[in-house]
């Protein structure tokens, strides 16, 4: 009990961006690494097809849910936040949320039976429950969010994933193949509604004409915006999908997975620099914008280069033991999706920049842009170069995003990137991959215990050179580790 208060007293003295980065990040790697542990599980049980399936599930639940969602659930958490009539947004939020969720189901029903990879399963009661449940779970969550109960969120969302994979892995032991995932998925909603409910302040109403106009004002922006951002996240997978197979699917999806690994301190940087940049903005302080994202952008890079590098090296040892030999033809597009996470952090912290400062309407214009092509691209790509081609048209997309984005950032404010920092980084990453190709080269890659060894050597060597020749880095990760009184070797 004694370490737990001294640990939780020495982040309280962090700076409140570094303690919510460093607390997110930590969050996220958690629930990310036993995500991961599962999945090669699931893998080598299940193989590329019902993977592939469970994924095409996942793609058009996401499309539906955003129908039956409309953009009104972060609209009500922006009135319900805002203090006044809370009760009166939350009913006309939950009636909206009930005509829309009809307005899913019924086309749902209509199109499933076109759905290549699920007509011919049983999964349209499992999507069709998990619409309703997801539903509830929504509107829980909107009255958590809305009135500041973020810890409450967070742990709830933490239990969701948690027990989302434990049932998961039970039923796929069991014998349950797409369903048993697919349940599991649906639980754990069930699981944080029971967890959120007890917490839940707001109740059901009357309210009057002006709170569904409050709602669809705010709405209209942020629908359009979130079917921007589905597009990158499932238009691959559907068209995949309709042009290939459902094993094309599982490898693809599973080689952008493991990609996605060096996307989640970028996630951390947005958790933790949204309300902050959103709060300097008001007060326009410009110049700590700039400085946010330029660091934000260069931390990001100490991880992702160097992940983009190795991986692209041990691409197809990681496709190959990970998930097994059925998945192994996926390490060329494991290497290009690796690039796409280097677009991504661009794209995720410059469109991030326009919603916060005021922008919204720039950052939907640039990613509709980009969603348009992306559509185009996968259509064109797909059929003559297969999940290579889904990949190729992501990375492609994905860039042109970040640059029409920063181009409109440019205009409020210059963020530059740290140049010195960036040329250790670089050189950090080609001693580690020298490392790398020599040691595969003289010794092989032929099991999980050499793969891991070369990966952790890689690791040792890059962040050895890069705290030796970065003395910037370095005196922040001392200073880090002298706040949580970690020993630290400083020679």
């Amino acid at each position: 009990m004694h370490f737990f208060k001294n640990l939780y007293q020495n982040l309280m003295k962090m700076g409140p961006v570094q303690r919510q980065s460093l607390l997110t990040l930590l969050s996220l790697f958690s629930v990310t690494a036993i995500g991961y542990l599962s999945t090669i599980y699931f893998a080598h049980v299940l193989g590329p097809a019902i993977m592939g399936a469970y994924f095409t599930f996942l793609a058009y639940y996401g499309i539906f849910d955003l129908v039956a969602d409309g953009g009104f659930g972060l609209a009500a958490v922006k009135r319900i936040s805002e203090g006044k009539e809370q009760n009166e947004f939350f009913s006309a939020y939950v009636l909206l949320r009930c005509i829309l969720l009809a307005v899913s189901l019924l086309a749902f029903i209509l199109i499933f039976p076109f759905i290549p990879g699920l007509k011919d399963t049983d999964l349209m009661t499992w999507m069709l429950a998990g619409l309703v449940i997801g539903t509830v779970y929504n509107v829980i969550t909107t009255d958590i969010y809305g009135t500041a109960q973020v810890g409450i969120l967070q742990v709830s969302s933490f239990c969701n994933t948690t027990s989302k994979i434990v049932i998961q892995v039970i039923a796929v032991y069991i014998g349950f193949n797409t369903g048993g995932l697919v349940a599991g998925y649906v639980a754990g909603m069930i699981v944080a509604i029971i967890l959120n409910f007890r917490f839940t302040r707001l109740s059901l109403t009357r309210f009057s004409r002006y709170h569904f106009k409050s709602l669809f004002s705010f709405s209209f922006w942020t629908f359009l915006s979130s079917g921007g951002a589905l597009v990158f996240s499932y238009a691959d997978t559907i068209l995949i999908g309709i042009f290939l197979t459902q094993g094309d699917v599982g490898i693809y999806r599973l080689a952008f997975q493991l990609a996605s690994v060096s996307s989640i301190i970028v996630t951390a940087f947005h958790a933790s620099l949204f309300p902050r940049i959103s709060q300097w903005h008001a007060e326009r302080s410009l110049h700590l914008i700039e400085s946010a994202i330029s660091r934000a952008v260069t931390y990001c890079l100490i991880l992702t280069i160097p992940l983009t590098i190795g991986g692209s090296l041990l691409a197809r040892q990681l496709m190959y033991f990970l998930y097994g030999e059925a998945f192994q033809s996926g390490s060329d597009v494991l290497i290009i999706l690796l690039f796409v996470q280097l677009a991504n952090i661009f794209m995720f912290l410059f469109t991030m920049c326009l919603n916060t400062m005021n922008r919204p309407k720039d950052s939907f214009l640039v990613t509709s842009v980009s969603a348009v092509l992306n559509i185009v691209f996968n259509i064109l790509l797909i059929p003559s170069l297969g999940i290579i081609g889904a990949a190729c048209a992501t990375l492609c997309t994905m860039s042109i995003n970040a640059f029409l984005a920063y181009r409109i950032l440019r205009q409020e404010i210059k963020p530059d990137l740290k140049t010195g920092t960036l040329i250790h980084i670089l050189g950090s990453s080609a001693a580690m991959a020298f490392f790398v190709a020599a040691y595969m080269i003289m010794f092989g890659v032929n099991s999980v215990i050499s793969l891991c060894i070369v990966i952790v050597l890689g690791a040792l060597i890059y962040f050895t050179v890069l705290l030796k020749i970065d003395q910037n880095i370095k005196r922040e990760v001392r200073n880090l580790m002298i706040t949580l009184e970690v020993p630290y070797i400083q020679d």
